[in-house]
Formats: structure tokens, sequence, C-alpha cells
């Protein structure tokens, strides 16, 4: 049952040309490489690949799918994944390049995948002020989703030394950039109508915000038990049909969401199926989770009979959303 795979070399890129081209390809094949920005080295995956973001849970042991902020080239480039009304258009036009996130709602021409936006309508952006960042992420071309990079519940790294002694072996490469400047995360601001809300504070100062938006920032936490963005709670995707964990049996008029080999008695005849990953590769089945779902839900179906799946790994976070979508609404 694989959850982060085989452990692997973990290269130390030199920030030159040679570096950058290295690092850039191995994001375009889908691996991770830790990079420098102005606030902490973040850890970069290509986030319109499932997969690949399955990789950044794994490797960081993060208890749950967050949404995860996706990095950008320019503002032209943030605008072909999120909506901005006036009020984030502002905001991006002042504090960009630099260290502010912007959650706004999902284009239509959104390419970044379910599980980078842990199944929200809603994306957060941040173009990077950070030299090495901007030239990484124009050579690579996509959007890159990238938490901090260490493991969950340590310390935030601000130098490629401290990336290696949480991650070297689990990870495909550092870009040394030398020390962060800012050395605190991006602050983080919800712009989804009405008046903006600081999710979490950082490394814009609130005061700076208000005083170009003319008005107090509102408070970021709006209740529910899901994070709308790293810093804030708020309600995740769930589906129209009930949920039903840990299903030994299936009937004819459920719709069923398998892992491994091991299928629930009556499964063949259910009205719709899908198998998360048929090996029981957890990296695999966390990469499908939300598109199956949304698969399923559309069928029609009124119950979603999900079979056992590992708590182990990865299984962990599956399994937190899986209840989450399971819960009284």
């Amino acid at each position: 049952m694989n959850d982060l795979g085989s452990m692997r070399q973990t290269e130390r890129l030199t920030s030159d040309e040679a570096g950058l081209a290295r690092a850039a390809d191995i994001l375009r094949r889908g691996g991770l490489v830790a990079f420098p920005t102005e606030t902490v080295y973040g850890l970069g995956a290509d986030a319109t690949d499932a997969q690949a973001v399955a990789g950044i849970y794994a490797a960081k042991e993060r208890p749950s799918f967050n949404p995860l902020i996706s990095h950008l080239d320019s503002f032209e480039s943030a605008q072909r994944q999120g909506v901005f009304d006036e009020m984030a258009r502002r905001l991006a036009e002042a504090f960009w390049p630099g260290p502010l996130t912007l959650v706004v709602p999902v284009a239509p021409t959104c390419t970044i995948s379910d599980l980078a936006r842990a199944g929200l309508d809603s994306v957060g952006l941040r173009v990077p002020a950070h030299p090495l960042a901007h030239a990484l992420l124009q050579k690579t071309g996509r959007p890159v989703a990238a938490p901090s990079a260490n493991r969950s519940g340590r310390v935030s790294p601000t130098d490629a030394d401290h990336v290696l002694g949480d991650l070297d072996g689990r990870i495909d490469a550092v870009l040394d950039g030398g020390s962060s400047q800012v050395g605190v995360e991006s602050t983080i601001i919800a712009c989804l109508g009405g008046t903006p809300r600081l999710l979490r504070p950082g490394g814009v100062p609130r005061e700076s915000i208000e005083a170009l938006i003319g008005m107090r920032l509102e408070a970021g936490s709006e209740g529910g038990k899901n994070p709308l963005a790293p810093g804030m709670l708020a309600s995740h995707y769930a589906p129209r049909a009930r949920v039903r964990l840990n299903a030994t049996s299936v009937e004819a008029d459920e719709a069923v969401l398998l892992f491994g080999q091991e299928i629930p008695k009556g499964a063949d005849a259910a009205c719709v199926t899908l198998n998360l990953s048929k090996n029981g590769d957890l990296v695999e089945a966390a990469a499908h989770l939300f598109s199956y779902l949304r698969q399923l839900d559309a069928s029609g179906a009124a119950t979603i009979a999900v079979s056992p799946i590992l708590e182990s790994g990865l299984g962990e976070a599956i399994n937190d959303r899986l209840r989450r979508a399971a819960a009284e609404r």
C-alpha cells in the first residue's frame, strides 16, 4: 500500500540557469521541489496535476486536505485561475508581487486541480516577489501549489538547510536561494463578495491593506469545520448525496467509491462505481478523491457507499475528508 513511495535522493540545486531549468523540469514531470519565496520556503508541485499535489500531502504528512496556495508568475496568469472583483483587483495591483494571497472565486478557465483547492469553488492565489521564485514559475509555465516546505506542525523553513532537515529523502529537490527575507507566511485575504476578510495575518500588515481599501477588514472565521484557506474555517464542498462510510455491502441504487481489490457485496450491481486506486495506492487515491466524489454525486444516486480505506499515512487525510462529507448537514 504505497503512501509516499520509495525514499528518493533529494537534489540540492543552485540558483543559476542550470538549477532553475532542472527544478522546472522536475515540477513539469510531477515531482516535488522546495523553493524560496520572500516569506518562507515553499514545497512546490504542479497545481494542475492532482497526483503531484497528493505528493505534497504525503511528504508533509499533512493530516487533512486543506486548500493550498497556488503561486503564479503574474497577475495576468492569476486572472486565468480566479475571478477578481474590483476590490481583489486593487489589492493585486497594489501588493503583487509580494507576500499577499488572495482567495477568489474559481474562474471558468481555472486549471488548478480539485485536490489543490480541497474541492472548493474558490482558490488561493499569490504572485511572489522573490526573483528566484518568479524565474522558476516562468520556466515552469504552470501554477505551482506550495505550502511551507516542512512536515506538518513543524516550524516553517527560511533556508535550504531547514528544508533538508525536515524533508531530505522525501522530495525531489530544493532550490537553494539563501535565506528568506520576510520569514513569516503571506497575509491571506478573501475577496468572495462583500467586505474583504482577513483569513491570516502575514507579510503585508493589516493597516496597509485597510489604508488602500478605505475600510476595516472583517474577521476571517465564519464557522464550520473545514478551512476555506490556511488560517480560516469554513465548509468544504459536500456532495448532495448522502455518504455512507466503511461499506461492506452495497444496494443496487447506490453509487460506490472503492479502494483496492476488495469489492463490497453487491457492488457489481451498483448504479455507478469508481475505484480510487485498484492497487491500494494512497497517493493515487488522494489524487482522485474530490473529482470522483463529484462524478458519483452527478450520477443522481441518493447515497454514495464508500469502501473501507486504510487510516495510515495519507489514508488519515482521505478518511478525514470523507468523514466530513458524511457528517450531518
